[in-house]
């Protein structure tokens, strides 16, 4: 599935609260999330490789799985 990260979710990247996160943290843990997702759902419990954990707000549009923010923990 591809997974599209939005301008505002990267943004949010640099905050503090998301530091340690990357790119291919949020497309491994929205790829990992089955089935459909038809509205914007916050996903939780999910782990950087640096071990930063956080969550994500996601939901299915008809090119992919679309990553609209990311929440740090």
């Amino acid at each position: 599935m591809r997974v599209i990260i939005t301008e505002h979710a990267k943004k949010r990247l640099r905050d503090f609260r998301q530091e340690r996160i990357t790119i291919t943290d949020i497309q491994l843990a929205a790829s990992q999330i089955p089935g459909n997702i038809p509205a914007a759902t916050r996903f939780r419990g999910f782990s950087a490789r640096s071990g930063r954990n956080f969550d994500l707000v996601a939901k299915d549009i008809s090119t992919g799985r679309l990553v609209i923010t990311i929440i740090g923990k």
